[in-house]
């Protein structure tokens, strides 16, 4: 029956990320509670990186199942342009009542890619509406924000976009910010911000995901945020994959003093049930669209916007983040993580060792660090022999779990980690 139900995937089925030949079959999954993926034949593997980043609360949680069976039942989808309902209005006080008060409006949209999407079209627009057009945008080297094109034209140029480079409009990149070039990239930074040509500065809050778990430090990115704001220049907050406590606050911003004028939203959203993306906007930027005026309309919108059963999963996600035990067991995992940094720190077969909150990252001694590196299949297969789901990034090997594992599964991934490690000698 699986070999059967494999065929069919390889014939019919186009996965993301992954080459149509030269690749292990897919992996097929029965169900999944937990921290576990089970397989057909009972055999369980632990979902040590939340399953693409999304899954905050664990597999199968009752508490969004039952908010997502009764929506289903109550009204599935209504179109979004001149209709509205209860759990859309709903999850905009949730959201409105944890973001920075200066954010005033919601905009719903289907992933992360398109709630940047959304962001850099109301950045653009809103300069446009005031009829002083800015035109370019700053970007951090390095960056990921996404697989449309206006997302791939502010992450990193390489080799998962050199097809489309052409289609792709320029943008001013800084350096990746560290201790060492802190003071040449603020420069470079004051620089471009002080042309007055610059409509908006995208980043990843603390720690670029795809790029390696790369983290930098909440003083360079409150230097980078203040010039921004005191150039006026948008600050768009790309808090996809660094949302809902993976750095330790709710929002990785919140390590801020300065609140960013938009924030992008998903992944865990909705607690890894339902795909959805939300842009929200500062009370000034919204000025400018807020005019009898058509043609200052911003005419951007998605068929399934605001669906209502992805409205009902983020409400009920929502509603356990507000429970005390969420950030308890944010604080748990990222004291575990650090104990465990410390344990492993100084390996001979790593080169850095890093982390943020709920993230960390362990950049092997394995040749260049790049997300080609051929490392990555054979660690990939070591753990998933192993029991265990970690998806590293070329040689960067890293945990982000969901925030339910306990400290015995915790343990048990730190534990065949330093096997592997030791392996390596």
């Amino acid at each position: 029956m699986e070999k059967d139900l494999i065929n069919k995937d390889r014939q019919n089925i186009w996965h993301p990320f992954t080459p149509l030949r030269g690749q292990a079959d897919p992996i097929l999954i029965d169900k999944a509670k937990g921290v576990y993926l089970f397989r057909e034949d009972g055999t369980k593997i632990m979902d040590a990186v939340s399953s693409w980043w999304v899954n905050i609360h664990g597999h199968g949680n009752e508490h969004i199942a039952k908010a997502v069976g009764q929506q289903a039942l109550d009204m599935e989808h209504i179109i979004f342009a001149g209709f509205t309902h209860k759990q859309a209005i709903k999850l905009s006080e949730n959201l409105l009542s944890v973001l920075p008060e200066n954010q005033e409006k919601i905009f719903f949209s289907d992933n992360g890619s398109t709630s940047v999407e959304v962001a850099i079209k109301m950045a653009f627009q809103y300069w446009h509406n005031k009829e002083t057009p800015k035109k370019k945008i700053i970007a951090i080297e390095g960056a990921y924000h996404g697989d449309t094109f206006g997302s791939m034209s502010v992450g990193s140029r390489g080799s998962f976009n050199i097809p489309f480079e052409p289609f792709l409009f320029d943008v001013e990149f800084i350096d990746f910010p560290t201790e060492g070039n802190k003071s040449e990239v603020l420069a470079h930074f004051q620089k471009l911000v002080g042309t007055g040509e610059i409509a908006a500065f995208i980043f990843e809050p603390l720690v670029q995901g795809s790029a390696g778990m790369r983290m930098y430090s909440v003083d360079i990115l409150q230097e980078l945020v203040k010039t921004a704001n005191e150039a006026n220049v948008v600050c768009i907050a790309d808090e996809v994959m660094t949302g809902f406590g993976r750095t330790g606050k709710f929002f990785a911003t919140d390590h801020l003093n300065i609140p960013p004028d938009i924030f992008c939203l998903s992944k865990g959203l909705t607690g890894g049930n339902m795909p959805m993306g939300i842009t929200t906007v500062k009370g000034e930027i919204v000025k400018a669209f807020d005019t009898d005026d058509i043609y200052k309309t911003f005419f951007h919108g998605h068929s399934y916007t605001g669906n209502p059963i992805a409205c009902a999963a983020a409400n009920a996600s929502f509603e356990l983040t507000q429970k005390p035990e969420f950030m308890a067991n944010i604080q748990r995992v990222s004291e575990n993580h650090s104990r465990f940094k410390g344990e492993i720190e100084g390996h001979n077969k790593i080169k850095e060792i890093r982390q943020t909150g709920t993230i960390i990252a362990i950049e092997l001694d394995l040749g260049t660090t790049s997300y080609m590196n051929k490392s990555r299949n054979q660690i990939y297969n070591h753990f998933l022999t192993r029991g265990i789901l970690l998806r590293p990034l070329g040689n960067v090997l890293y945990i982000l779990p969901p925030y339910v594992i306990t400290d015995e599964q915790l343990n048990k991934v730190y534990g065949a980690i330093i096997e592997y490690l030791d392996e390596l000698n």
